[in-house]
């Protein structure tokens, strides 16, 4: 059964354009890579509520009630290692309270919405992250080749791509 997952995405605005908070993880899966703020559900929480959880603990600040927007879904299928299969679902927030600050497991950091770290993410990011900062909610699916790194398959759910 895939693990359940919640990601945040956090939004500023800049001179440059849009920025938004990633972090390179320092344990754990993904380790070295530059991701997402997230992580699994606990108990009896929702997907927002575990977003919210999660942002506090990786990167010290607390979110504005009412302030996440949803953003879609990911299904992450890992057929080579169906232990790492996750549905992921994602927020955005432009608002929050607290400074952000480095986490055992996380070094957050801004970029810009427009010139992605690409190259330091998981490859698939490419494919959904794009949209779901653009502000169009969707829900994807990425199939992960054997090697668990490339993409074999990538699809908007409800596209008529599945």
């Amino acid at each position: 059964m895939a693990a359940r997952v919640a990601l945040c995405f956090l939004l500023r605005a800049s001179a440059d354009g849009p920025e938004v908070l990633l972090g390179r993880k320092k344990r754990g899966f993904g380790l070295g890579k530059i991701v997402g703020l997230g992580g699994h559900l606990e108990e009896g929480e929702s997907a927002a509520e575990a977003a919210a959880r999660e942002l506090f603990e990786e990167a010290g600040v607390t979110l504005v009630e009412g302030a996440m927007r949803p953003a879609g879904t990911v299904d992450f299928r890992f057929p080579a290692r169906p232990e790492w299969d996750m549905e992921c679902s994602m927020f955005t927030c432009t608002r929050w309270t607290g400074e952000i600050a480095e986490s055992e497991e996380i070094e957050p950091a801004w970029y810009p919405a427009s010139a992605l770290p690409l190259t330091d993410m998981w490859q698939d990011a490419d494919h959904w992250l794009p949209v779901v900062l653009s502000g169009v909610a969707s829900d994807f699916l990425v199939v992960m080749a054997e090697d668990n790194e490339t993409v074999a398959k990538f699809s908007v759910k409800g596209a008529g791509q599945d």
